[in-house]
């Protein structure tokens, strides 16, 4: 069961982290985009070879104490389909190197449409009677305010490709409440949604008490966080807003179970900006990610329960 493998790597690395990776050039040391550029010139190729060379730098040196990475769709479609190639193989160097990988799309349609996201991201395509994987991640994120019709298609593909899915739930950004927030017969919009991922992964198999459907929960709402991690047990949760949006890891145990479990912790500009937050060689951008990696890490489980599987 996908989130199983996700939770087998936190406990196994004692890392309830994932690294974002969602690449802007203004964040790329300029000896990586000089590089590149030199190669392919002032071009969408040039600059998704950056892109590229980057989050290889950063997949080595955190994946064996980082248990997922999670690529940010639109800074890959930013640059056109070399962008997105740049992903397909960013997804496939992760994944060589054994990270849990979270597609970050927010996709939302329904029927064939929706069927077509998810065989995209999470499943198969036949060509020729050929069976072919176009991406290949273990989750993706989701927009469920379509209803169950955008949702089905994916269930389908998670129970038969063993992948995971999160719905936007209480997210983390300031305006988030402008709908999350208003109440449906007295119910706010973002506790109806999570209920509904609860109802969702009944369809779903379940390993360590979780199903394949998780919910996007923003650390910046604690409150919020600490009100669902109580009503939706069996959600795993992907939690955003730590660090550059203001949450902080004492928040952020609310969204924990008391082993230490059910949720994983997203931090992105922190990781990829370490080397300028810190003011070292540009070169050391990577290692600088390291260690950026290993203080969080330690921060969170000192607010956390002890992990166990058990």
């Amino acid at each position: 069961m996908s989130f199983g493998r996700l939770i087998e790597s936190i406990a196994q690395k004692k890392n309830p982290t994932v690294a974002g990776l969602d690449p802007k050039l203004d964040f790329l040391p300029e000896y990586i985009k000089e590089s590149a550029f030199a190669k392919f010139g002032n071009t969408l190729e040039g600059a998704a070879q950056a892109l590229f060379e980057f989050n290889v730098g950063m997949i080595d040196a955190i994946y064996d104490i980082v248990p997922a990475v999670k690529p940010q769709c639109a800074y890959y479609e930013l640059y056109g389909w070399q962008g997105m190639r740049a992903l397909a193989h960013t997804i496939n160097y992760a994944k060589q190197k054994g990270m849990f990988v979270i597609i970050d799309g927010k996709r939302n349609d329904i029927g064939s449409t929706m069927q077509a996201y998810s065989c995209a991201h999470l499943g198969e395509i036949s060509v020729n009677c050929e069976k072919i994987t176009p991406f290949g991640g273990d989750a993706l994120t989701v927009n469920g305010y379509l209803g169950s019709d955008c949702i089905e298609p994916l269930i389908s593909v998670c129970n038969s490709s063993d992948k995971g899915i999160f719905v936007l739930c209480k997210t983390s950004n300031p305006s988030s409440g402008e709908l999350q927030d208003r109440l449906i017969d007295n119910v706010p919009v973002y506790k109806a949604m999570g209920l509904m991922c609860e109802k969702w992964g009944d369809a779903t198999p379940k390993k360590y008490g979780y199903s394949s459907v998780g919910a996007v929960v923003g650390a910046t709402y604690p409150e919020q966080l600490s009100e669902l991690r109580r009503d939706l047990p069996h959600t795993f949760f992907l939690v955003p807003g730590y660090g550059a949006q203001g949450g902080k890891a004492e928040d952020i145990a609310l969204a924990f179970d008391d082993k230490g479990m059910g949720a994983i912790v997203n931090s992105s500009r922190a990781l990829m900006c370490a080397y300028k937050n810190s003011g070292c060689d540009e070169r050391d951008y990577a290692q600088a990610a390291r260690a950026e990696a290993l203080r969080m890490r330690d921060e969170i489980n000192l607010f956390i329960p002890p992990m166990s599987l058990s």
